[in-house]
């Protein structure tokens, strides 16, 4: 600094912060051994605020407008300095600009993915980037909390702790939020609003507040998607026509099958099983429709079915019989372990004694008596 500069700024007559970056928080008001004249001029653009410290302890933060510094808008100062009547000498103190204005299109996104635990799905891993907007509405808290007495902090200086702040929060709303994971696509713009709530008390403390916070995108991993699809479609699916279609692709089976004895034992085992398909189905709707309406916990699971089984006799199907009729059919010899026969779940008709229900009948029915 040259003399004639030196000599200028010795008394300060105009304070004041023409702001030209794009980026810069807090800007401390230089000074060279200077002093402040009484009624100096203080102007305070819109977008900032001016805070006066003294000896490191924040005292008065004027807000946009001019001001001359007088005892009388200095009220902090002129108590920590001790002015009960006003003052005629010039003094010293800090003066630190705040840029109010809103610092928009920041960005964050998670470095590793979140971890969380749903009913449904088990363990999931979710991973979920996107944008915030700030601005500083306390000068004097954020100057204390976070930017210190450096002559000068920018967005870079904060923008790493505000998206560790943020990651911590979005990670509590994704766990507290009660979305279906299936749903968060749809959710975005609430979750989006439940993580700002949540962000704005925390950045309280810190005088900062976000304007606006957005999730651009959640994303799982793809066999995570194809379960969630696949979880979706049932639930839309109508009952009905799902075991119509089951009857027709049995029936479909079952008649192009030379080993189910033709078409009519096909049509037979169709018929049957789409009776099942269906009752089974629409059994389960109407509790599902009567546990949503009355609002009660589901019923118990149904005990298991007894075994039954169909029984090809002369091309034809017979049938279903149960395991105390297969014993009394192998006594009288009507069922032997070269007969054909069928169950739910088998892919076509197989010899009885492949059956490990009906082989233990074979061992333990003892042979009839001999004549004479």
């Amino acid at each position: 600094m040259g003399l004639f500069d030196k000599l200028k700024h010795e008394l300060i007559d105009i304070i004041d912060w023409p702001d030209s970056s794009g980026d810069v928080l807090v800007w401390k008001f230089p000074r060279y051994e200077n002093e402040i004249k009484m009624n100096a001029k203080l102007t305070v653009r819109e977008s900032q605020q001016a805070v006066f410290l003294n000896e490191g302890v924040i005292a008065d933060v004027y807000k946009p407008g001019m001001f001359t510094l007088q005892t009388q808008n200095m009220p902090v100062l002129a108590t920590l300095k001790g002015w009960k009547y006003g003052f005629e000498s010039p003094f010293k103190a800090d003066v630190f600009f705040v840029n109010t204005r809103q610092f928009v299109d920041q960005h964050w996104g998670t470095k590793n993915p979140i971890t969380l635990s749903d009913d449904r799905f088990g363990m999931i891993e979710l991973r979920a980037f996107g944008s915030f907007s700030y601005r500083v509405v306390e000068g004097g808290k954020f100057l204390k909390e976070v930017a210190g007495v450096a002559g000068s902090y920018t967005t870079e200086d904060i923008n790493g702790q505000l998206r560790s702040l943020i990651m911590t929060k979005f990670s509590n709303a994704v766990g507290n939020g009660n979305f279906p994971i299936e749903k968060f696509a749809a959710n975005l713009e609430s979750l989006s609003q439940q993580v700002q709530e949540k962000l704005n008390t925390d950045f309280d403390v810190y005088g900062l507040q976000i304007t606006r916070f957005l999730i651009e995108n959640v994303s799982m991993p793809e066999e995570l998607k194809k379960e969630i699809f696949e979880y979706s479609r049932l639930n839309k699916v109508d009952m009905q026509k799902l075991a119509q279609l089951k009857t027709a692709q049995s029936i479909e089976t079952a008649a192009s099958n030379p080993g189910l004895g033709g078409a009519g034992i096909g049509l037979g085992v169709g018929l049957g099983m789409g009776n099942m398909f269906a009752n089974t189905f629409n059994n389960a709707q109407q509790a599902q429709q009567s546990q949503q309406t009355n609002n009660m916990p589901p019923p118990p699971p149904p005990p298991p079915q007894a075994f039954q089984f169909f029984v090809a006799v002369n091309g034809q199907q017979t049938g279903p019989f149960s395991v105390e009729q297969a014993r009394q059919m192998v006594q009288s010899g009507s069922l032997t372990g070269e007969t054909l026969v069928w169950k739910a779940g088998m892919p076509g008709w197989a010899k009885a004694t492949t059956l490990a229900e009906l082989t233990s009948i074979f061992g333990s029915v003892p042979p009839p008596p001999p004549v004479g």
